[in-house]
């Protein structure tokens, strides 16, 4: 949360900039370590280096965009989860199997260097080329400045009228940490999706007699999350052109929660990876339509707070998630116990989302009045 505020109160440019050149510099500084303690510490440095990023992204994109086209632009940014995780697995590989020595650095030190030095870069980049506020875009014509200034300002006016812009008020509302919720399942099932997958493939060899070199792993582990991106695009835009959230969020995650635990019993491994498949689709389809509901009735400082609460909870499910995972591993000797909770932990955010869904739909049909080039309201700076 508090660095959500200080994006609201120091503006995007800066303090996006200063995410990144600092996460680069710590991912670096792993590079260099010379001992399990210094390897654990630099690892806890990372995350609260990179913390603020993701929910401080989707703020920013609430000044931007109007919210007949949110959703798909949101999913544009979140299709580097996908892309990332499809192209992060074959790349480190590569990079710690055929760069060891390097510099005379292990493999695994010459990959955190690689991935530092490009984050610096773009964070430097962000600070002299990211722009605050539509109304500070010198690259828009005066006209098209205009009319996207005074259609945000309209829409946060209305937002802020109907819903919430102070802290408290955020905090407060229990949509807020219904989301937390939902989006602590979603987070519970890219876990299993990120983490399991790997093994699942790794387990071929043993149930199935396959013998894959460990890039055909790699390149084999790509594949669900090459279609869930594809996924995330069309859902997107789908949600958009409909203009329907609720079922939109709803529906694949609850695709999700079914097809998870169901890849443990497949018989083949296009059977399993078909299923996979389903899951990532389930997966990254509801991202980018969950983080438009926070939009709907939070603004200004209440928007920064509750985005912030809200991705925070979902940051608990990879804390959550390997150790009862693990747990389940130990008691039962199997990945099967631990995949059937994934499921029912998404199956339970899907239903909790529908049930209060009618909460949020008032609030979309409230923000559906046409809006006009109202003057500025006090959060938009």
């Amino acid at each position: 949360m508090p660095s959500n505020l200080a994006l609201h109160r120091f503006g995007a440019r800066r303090w996006i900039a200063r995410i990144m050149v600092t996460w680069g510099l710590v991912a670096i500084g792993i590079a260099f370590v010379n001992g399990p303690t210094t390897l654990y510490i630099g690892r806890i440095l990372l995350g609260v280096a990179e913390a603020g990023f993701f929910p401080g992204v989707m703020l920013y994109l609430t000044w931007w965009f109007p919210r007949t086209v949110r959703v798909r632009l949101i999913g544009l940014f979140m299709i580097a989860l996908p892309v990332s995780s499809a192209l992060g697995a074959p790349l480190s590989g590569a990079i710690i199997e055929y760069l060891h020595g390097f510099f005379g650095l292990a493999g695994w030190r010459v990959m955190f260097l690689i991935e530092g030095v490009p984050t610096v870069a773009l964070g430097i980049a962000a600070w002299f080329y990211l722009t605050d506020y539509p109304r500070q875009a010198q690259w828009l014509t005066p006209g098209e400045r205009e009319w996207l200034h005074a259609t945000m300002a309209a829409e946060q006016r209305d937002t802020a009228e109907s819903g919430h812009t102070s802290v408290r008020q955020s905090l407060c509302d229990a949509r807020v940490w219904v989301l937390g919720f939902v989006y602590f399942g979603l987070g519970y099932g890219l876990f299993a999706l990120s983490f399991f997958l790997p093994t699942i493939v790794a387990g071929f060899a043993e149930s199935f007699h396959t013998e894959f070199s460990t890039f055909q792993s790699a390149l084999i582990v790509a594949i669900p999350f090459a279609i869930g991106a594809i996924a995330l695009v069309i859902w997107s835009r789908h949600s958009d052109r409909t203009g329907e959230r609720i079922w939109h969020v709803a529906l694949p995650t609850l695709l999700a929660a079914i097809t998870v635990p169901v890849a443990m019993y497949m018989r083949s491994p296009a059977g399993a990876m078909a299923i996979i498949s389903l899951t990532a689709i389930g997966i990254y389809a509801a991202f980018p339509v969950f983080w438009y509901l926070p939009s709907t009735f939070l603004t200004g400082p209440a928007a920064a707070s509750g985005i912030a609460v809200v991705n925070t909870m979902g940051a608990a499910a990879g804390f959550a998630a390997p150790y009862l995972t693990g747990w389940l591993l130990d008691l039962t000797g199997t990945s099967k116990a631990g995949l059937w909770v994934v499921g029912v932990v998404m199956f339970a955010s899907a239903i909790v989302l529908l049930a209060f869904g009618r909460r949020f739909r008032a609030q979309s049909t409230a923000e559906a009045r046409p809006t006009g080039a109202s003057p500025t309201p006090r959060t938009v700076p």
